[in-house]
Formats: C-alpha cells, structure tokens, sequence
C-alpha cells in the first residue's frame, strides 16, 4: 500500500548529487576516498572524538566494537531489552551471552538502577542505547562500570547530536556506534560510524575496518608493504555513499532545526491528550538535549494503540510501532529470557507508537496525522496511567 503521508522519506539537502560527482571525478569511489576522510576530519572535529571512522552500517560500527574489546565466548554483555537487534547481536557473534536489562518508565532507557544486580564476574561490558536521542544516565552508568572494570559502548543510532549534561552522546564510552540509514536524521542510505574515545584502540580499529590489515598504515608510508596482522573484515563504505553523507553532514544545522520544528509541533499539539491521560508523549530531562530524531506516543493499552494505527491508515497515514524486547524473541528465550524478566519493557512495547517523522514533513501533513489521532481517541474511556 502506498500511503500519502509515510513514516519516512529521505530528503536531500542540497549538494549530495555535486560531491558525488566530484567523487567519482576523482577517480576513486571505494572505500577511504576524498570524501570518507572529509566525513572523518568533520566528525571529529564537531565531537572532539580521537578517531571518527566511517563504516557500512550502525550494526558493522558495533561488531567493530565486539572485536575490539576482544569479546569471547563465555563473556557476558549487559543490554537493554528494548533496543534493535544489533546491540546485542554484534555481541552474541563473538561468543558473548547477552544480559537483558529493563528500561526506565520515563525515558525508556536502560534503568540504571538495574545494573549493579545484573553484573558478574563474566561481564565485559555494558552497551547503552540512548533511545529517541534522549542520553541515558551516563553518569551513574560509567561510575558502576568504572567501579567493576567493564567496558562501555554507546549505541548512539537515534542520538547524533544530542548532549547529556551539556556533552554529546556517543562521547561517553571507550566507543560509540553511529547510524546513517535512511531513517536517521543525518543519511546516506545504508551507513555508520565507529566513534573512538580513547586512542589506544585507534591502530586496532584502523587494521580490523581494514580487513585485519596494516593498510591504512602503508598509504600513510609508516610500512613498505600491507599484510595480515590481525582478525577483521571489510567495514568501509564506498567514497560515493560518503559523498553523500558529507553533503547532509555539511548541513547538519538546518536539519536539526527542521527536526525540532517537527517535534515541537507534535508535542504541542497533542499535549491536550496527555493532559487528559488519554496517551503519554515522550519525557526529556532537562539535563538532556535530545537528537530530535523521532516522536512517540504510549497509548493506554495494546488495543488502543492498534485502533490508532488502523485510523492513521484510514487517513492514508502510516505510523508504526517499535522494538519487540529482545529478551522475549526466539533468541533472547535461547539466553534464557522469561516472560515478566523486563516488566517495563514487555508494557511499553506492547504500547508505543511512533508517527510520521522525517525532514520535509510539512505542517500541513502534521496537522492531518494529529487530528486523525485525536478523532481516534476523542471517545475512549480508557485512561494512560504512566
């Protein structure tokens, strides 16, 4: 079904077709071109990261990741249940058994509060999702982890751009995974990024994006000939693909603006709603900037949420739900994972709804999808109680 108003519409801001030409001009459009190490120089210079590298996708930056911090069978990694399948997934690939965590009720992010209990002897790191660009408590979070020697890793997919406590996400642990896809605020179609916060996993990170070569090395001249030396696989994406993003990147600022606008139109038009607890929009702490990277809504009940969608639909609208918690899903059950294991999770999944969001939604389709909600909801009894 084609709808008149999607959940996502990628948008270009202005130059991605000229630097893709200029990239294909330059007479290389592999991996490490012009224009990847362009993307490089920008993001470390906006995030004050030691090594910002591009990659093929979010899920690549965190195996990335798993292999740097040398992830083995019969570690354990702490994840929130609530999150894409590649948090834990990049992990599970080298051995590790995945831990689920519950969320916070406000933030839906992984509930700190949680993870002294989670912890054993076998863990080896903690991998946060900061969901909907709003940051986890990272303070409380890298004070536990320091205090039992376990590394974190920031899956900052939905965050690029947004701060706790006045410093970006995704700054926070020993390396962060960034998202370009298509239904992210900054895209190039399919793409990441491997963040690095501490130098001494550059070289490493360098050799294994590389396909476990010292090739970076030889095109700087430190080697006479590249070889083998380590275990990896080929995580670069294509020079046209970095074109690309280096033309959204380039534009960051009016996106971002795009987006509040976007969100704050949302919010205040359905605030009435929450005021009469028919849903629940989503919380931001006043220590947080988010990312603006999408709206939802929690509906009293899995039914009510349903009856949204199908009027959304009526409308031609499309609105969708999100995550399934892991630990409930053929392989969470496969480490173990119980139904009422992450009560909060398994409640908000069963709940949540997420609308239209994406660059070039005008006012006029917000205005639609928003009265198509309020007409779904205007007679319900049932009353949100979170």
């Amino acid at each position: 079904m084609r709808y008149r108003i999607p959940f996502n519409r990628p948008g270009l801001v202005g130059r991605e077709l000229r630097y893709i030409v200029e990239a294909i001009e330059h007479g290389q459009i592999s991996g490490n071109g012009l224009f990847t190490n362009k993307c490089h120089v920008l993001l470390e210079r906006m995030f004050g990261v030691a090594k910002a590298l591009l990659t093929t996708s979010c899920t690549h930056a965190l195996e990335m990741a798993a292999l740097l911090l040398d992830i083995r069978s019969g570690d354990e990694v702490i994840v929130p249940s609530f999150t894409f399948v590649s948090t834990a997934n990049a992990f599970v690939l080298r051995g590790a058994r995945p831990v689920f965590a519950d969320i916070r009720g406000d933030t839906l992010n992984m509930d700190e509060a949680l993870l002294e209990g989670l912890l054993t002897a076998r863990t080896k790191a903690i991998v946060v999702t900061h969901y909907g660009g709003v940051g986890a408590e990272m303070e409380t979070i890298l004070a536990i982890a320091n205090r039992h020697n376990v590394a974190v890793v920031e899956d900052n997919a939905h965050g690029l751009f947004g701060k706790y406590k006045g410093r970006y996400l995704g700054t926070f642990g020993c390396l962060a995974a960034q998202s370009f896809h298509e239904t992210k605020n900054v895209v190039c179609g399919e793409g990441g990024a491997l963040l690095i916060n501490e130098w001494r996993y550059v070289e490493r990170a360098e050799i294994i994006r590389e396909k476990g070569t010292d090739r970076s090395r030889f095109f700087r001249g430190e080697v006479e000939q590249y070889r083998w030396v380590d275990v990896g696989s080929s995580y670069l994406p294509p020079d046209i693909l970095a074109a690309f993003l280096y033309a959204q990147l380039e534009a960051c600022e009016e996106i971002q603006s795009k987006r509040r606008r976007i969100w704050e139109y949302y919010y205040q038009h359905l605030k009435g709603l929450e005021d009469e607890k028919k849903i629940r929009l989503p919380v931001v702490p006043v220590h947080c900037e988010q990312s603006y990277h999408m709206f939802y809504l929690l509906l009293p009940s899995s039914e009510e949420r349903d009856a949204v969608i199908a009027r959304l639909k009526a409308h031609g609208v499309l609105s969708v739900f999100h995550y399934l918690p892991l630990h409930l899903s053929p392989m969470g059950q496969r480490f173990g994972g119980k139904l009422g294991e992450c009560p909060v999770s398994e409640e908000v999944s069963a709940r949540l709804l997420r609308l239209p969001f994406y660059n070039d939604l005008s006012e006029t389709d917000q205005a639609c999808v928003v009265t198509a909600v309020i007409e779904s909801l205007e007679r319900s009894a049932t009353l949100c109680t979170w």
